[in-house]
């Protein structure tokens, strides 16, 4: 039996990257995988579920806009309804956005960068959470950036709202301090993704690290005997310590 066997798992962006990987991850470990990417990914998330199908392992494929904050409500009712728990959230899917003056952005860009990074990731703990108290040992997992404790011109956008994320998920660990839920984020450093190719087009995506390389770590974080709570793990530095 797998770490995870019998567990329920939600996982945004699961299209294709980290999500992609974390979600076969979470799999093999024997959970039942939730996969939520957008509407148009759904040839992504058909692969994803021949993947989990492959491993012996159980997806529920779930095309949805993080945008559609009703959606996310209807998420939650509707693992109330078939489940009656959750055991553990993945927040992963985010947008990069332009790498820009802050002066220069566009606004309806920054309310959509905002609306996927940290309103979607609120609304999924406003529907999940009652959700994830019903577990045993319920596990959230958001996913940070190094950027959001550092002020380099033109990354104003993603910065910013990795930085209201985190302290959101604090916020969040926090008040489940005293119940089985635990909340922590992920750093994942330099990882071979497309968002990282889109900011850094000149690198050599050889050189870095593959999202099934961290997968691991999102594993050990959602297993029930993970019980930090309120913590940033960065990648790199349990890569060196694994």
């Amino acid at each position: 039996m797998g770490r995870l066997t019998g567990r329920l798992a939600v996982v945004t962006g699961a299209s294709r990257g980290i999500g992609y990987a974390v979600a076969k991850a979470l799999a093999s470990e024997g959970a039942h995988i939730i996969a939520i990417a957008r509407p148009r990914s759904v040839g992504a998330l058909e692969e994803l579920d021949d993947d989990i199908r492959a491993l012996g392992g159980e997806t529920t494929l779930t095309p949805v806009d993080l945008t559609d904050y009703d959606a996310i409500d209807r998420l939650g009712a509707a693992i109330y309804e078939r489940w009656g728990k959750l055991d553990i959230l993945v927040g992963n899917a985010g947008l990069l956005g332009s790498l820009s003056p802050l002066g220069h952005l566009d606004i309806k860009e920054w309310d959509k960068v905002m609306a996927v990074n940290v309103t979607a990731n609120w609304r999924l703990i406003r529907s999940l959470d009652p959700l994830l108290r019903q577990s045993d040992a319920g596990r959230a997992l958001f996913v940070t950036s190094g950027a959001a404790h550092k002020a380099v011109p033109y990354w104003g956008l993603y910065a910013t709202s990795k930085a209201a994320l985190e302290k959101m998920a604090e916020i969040y660990a926090a008040e489940c301090a005293k119940t089985n839920v635990r909340v922590n984020l992920i750093n994942p450093g330099p990882i071979r993704t497309g968002m990282r190719a889109k900011a850094f087009p000149g690198e050599d995506p050889d050189l870095l690290a593959k999202p099934a390389d961290i997968a691991p770590l999102f594993v050990e974080m959602a297993c029930p005997d993970y019980t930090k709570n309120g913590t940033i793990v960065h990648y790199k530095d349990w890569a060196k310590a694994s």
